[in-house]
């Protein structure tokens, strides 16, 4: 290769924030602080899952003993299932997986209010217990949301009849239910994937449904979802831009850097959440 061409390609790298032995962005300290401040405003907030999701951006940036200090107080006190789950999760993920027994407990419980909020955070933190009131889930057809979340949490555990159902899923005509299972692929999910997905964005039958499909094939290792992705960090919803900035994580863009920052000062609060979690995470060695 061309001398100035590899000069100019450790530039552009170095602009990026990049360090291309291990995938991991450099952040400035005043970077950094920002990030911190947005998250610990968000742990703060009176609204419950903007504060949950800023909890688990603590934890991915390596602040998970905050989390616990905030989180753990509160979880003796709190009476709905749903948010039980959402307390408990951030708690296992930032340390305290003795904790996995309350949203074990709600999944197994008769209230069915809570089932798919413990499967599905069950999933986010990679825990089933003894797996058989997650098989009951996943076996059981009269709620598919609970079904979906049930084959997520067993599917990152191995279970190839979870997998499959996943990959069967993505050709629902329910369209949330379509986008949830490309989500969870993205994530679980492997190359084969890729040529499933992207069948389906010419299909879309909205903007939401469409980012969901390109922000899987990004994390997946999708050229053109990750091109995909870093355009909807510009999006005109809110929503969008979240989802954006937490699958730049999934992808590990660390290209998307500059895009990232500018999103700390997005008027929609979770857009800010996500897009600091983003960039602590990409600084931290990929594991």
């Amino acid at each position: 290769m061309n001398i100035c061409i590899m000069f100019a390609m450790a530039s552009f790298l170095s602009d990026c924030g990049t360090v291309s032995s291990d995938n991991t962005l450099t952040l400035e300290p005043a970077i950094q602080q920002r990030c911190l401040k947005v998250l610990r405003a968000g742990l703060n907030s009176e609204e419950f899952w903007p504060a949950i999701h800023a909890a688990e951006g603590l934890t991915l940036g390596g602040y998970g003993n905050e989390v616990i200090k905030t989180l753990e107080p509160k979880l003796p006190l709190e009476t709905d299932d749903q948010q039980k789950c959402g307390l408990s999760r951030e708690l296992v993920r930032a340390g305290k997986r003795n904790y996995a027994n309350v949203m074990l407990d709600i999944l197994a419980g008769k209230d069915d209010y809570g089932h798919i909020h413990a499967a599905e955070s069950l999933y986010k933190v990679n825990e089933i217990g003894d797996g058989k009131s997650m098989q009951r889930a996943f076996q059981q057809t009269n709620n598919l949301r609970l079904r979906l979340m049930s084959a997520a949490a067993l599917g990152r555990q191995g279970d190839q009849d979870a997998m499959t159902f996943l990959r069967e899923t993505l050709n629902h005509e329910d369209a949330e239910t379509s986008r949830t299972a490309a989500w969870i692929l993205g994530r679980i999910g492997d190359k084969s994937d890729i040529k499933r997905i992207r069948k389906l964005i010419p299909k879309a039958p909205d903007d939401l449904t469409k980012a969901y499909y390109q922000h899987s094939l990004a994390a997946l290792g999708d050229p053109d979802g990750l091109a995909a992705l870093k355009q909807n960090l510009k999006h005109k919803e809110g929503s969008i831009r979240t989802y954006a900035a937490t699958f730049a994580g999934d992808a590990r863009a660390v290209s998307l850097k500059d895009d990232l920052i500018l999103l700390l000062d997005d008027p929609h609060e979770d857009a800010r959440i996500r897009a600091a979690q983003t960039l602590l995470f990409l600084s931290r060695p990929e594991k």
